[in-house]
């Protein structure tokens, strides 16, 4: 009998961890683009903590799984000594006001896409085909073209990495675990006091489960690409969650079936989108919902758009890079979340105040 490919495997395992990714977000209602909502409307930060608290479970895993040597996040895409600064930024940008455009970012587009959402449908096609064009298609040769002129080469000042820890390491000329200890404790407890320190947010079980749930399973990811798809002959590439280049994957993996290889973030994707429905039909939330008029489908095409332009940029969306890639402390990872979270927030102003100055000298008048 011929033997399982190790992609089939690992995307299987994927189809699992998203499952339960899909069905926890789901059930608590776990959103990066509601989060952001929820501070400017309401004056909330409960769901945003949720955020931080996976940041914070993802962080101590994945670097306790580094230190033990069961993975190498140096193998990462976000650990490169190539610091794509300027795609971090605007790609960050983009993708935080697409967000607001499209009702929410690519995690929360595929829960709602299981949930019975037809917008959201329409959202991850466009935002999926977008990717892709910024990935390998025409809208790529710019991404590639402008790279190449801003791109900082950080092996030039004698880093190896824009790891966060690695160039520390390297300024101040230690070596060893004691150093990568230090920073991811100071990171980690810093966050979990954030986080805890609110009565508030102590008391809601759903935000405390979303974010110990969701931040543990960027571990799991890891483990499943670097240790379960480790193999001999053909390693699969290192690799956790994230969803606007693995969304652009799915949709040509659908329409290329026969020439093309599944892969971790294929599966994920699904098993997110079925994860997602069975807990909405379990719990009978599940509902069809269209666009409400011409204008609504158009703001939602826009922010599709911009999602999958500004997630390739910046190597990331919300969870990519607002969690995995800061499990990582990459450097580059930490401007990608800053610059999300700012064009969140300028996005849910626009939406306020209906023009995009009128949004700009709101933001400065909150500031």
């Amino acid at each position: 009998m011929e033997e399982t490919p190790i992609t089939t495997i690992v995307a299987a395992w994927g189809f699992a961890a998203g499952l339960i990714f899909g069905a926890t977000a789901q059930k608590t209602n776990f959103c990066t683009m509601g989060a952001i909502s929820d501070i400017v409307f309401m004056g909330s930060y409960n769901r945003f903590r949720a955020w931080m608290l996976a940041i914070a479970v993802a962080l101590i895993g994945s670097q306790a799984m580094h230190m033990a040597g069961m993975i190498d996040l140096g193998q990462s895409i976000y650990l490169t000594s190539n610091f794509m600064w300027f795609g971090a930024i605007v790609g960050g940008l983009l993708f935080g006001f697409g967000m607001t455009m499209a009702g929410g970012c690519g995690n929360k587009t595929l829960v709602r896409v299981g949930g019975g959402n037809l917008k959201s449908l329409v959202v991850l096609v466009v935002m999926a085909v977008f990717a892709y064009m910024t990935l390998r298609g025409l809208i790529g040769l710019w991404r590639v073209e402008i790279e190449s002129v801003v791109n900082v080469d950080l092996s030039a000042a004698g880093h190896t990495s824009q790891g966060i820890v690695e160039m520390l390491s390297t300024a101040l000329g230690t070596e060893g675990d004691g150093l990568r200890i230090a920073v991811v404790a100071v990171v980690a407890l810093a966050l979990l006091a954030y986080c805890f320190k609110d009565a508030a947010f102590r008391s809601s079980g759903n935000d405390v489960a979303a974010g110990l749930i969701i931040g543990a399973l960027v571990p799991v990811g890891w483990y499943i690409t670097g240790v379960i798809g480790n193999d001999d002959f053909d390693p699969v590439p290192l690799f956790s969650f994230s969803f606007v280049s693995p969304s652009a994957e799915s949709l040509q993996y659908l329409m290329t079936y026969t020439g093309s290889t599944i892969n971790f973030g294929i599966g994920a994707v699904g098993g997110v989108i079925a994860g997602s429905f069975l807990v909405s039909v379990a719990t009978k939330s599940f509902h069809v919902e269209a666009f409400a008029d011409a204008g609504d489908m158009g703001r939602h095409l826009l922010g599709a758009a911009m999602m999958g332009v500004g997630g390739i940029a910046a190597l990331g969306c919300t969870i990519g890079q607002g969690i995995t890639g800061m499990s990582t402390l990459a450097l580059g990872s930490v401007l990608a979340l800053v610059s999300i979270v700012l064009g969140g927030i300028y996005g849910m102003k626009y939406l306020e105040e209906g023009s995009l100055g009128g949004a700009l000298k709101a933001v400065f008048a909150r500031g």
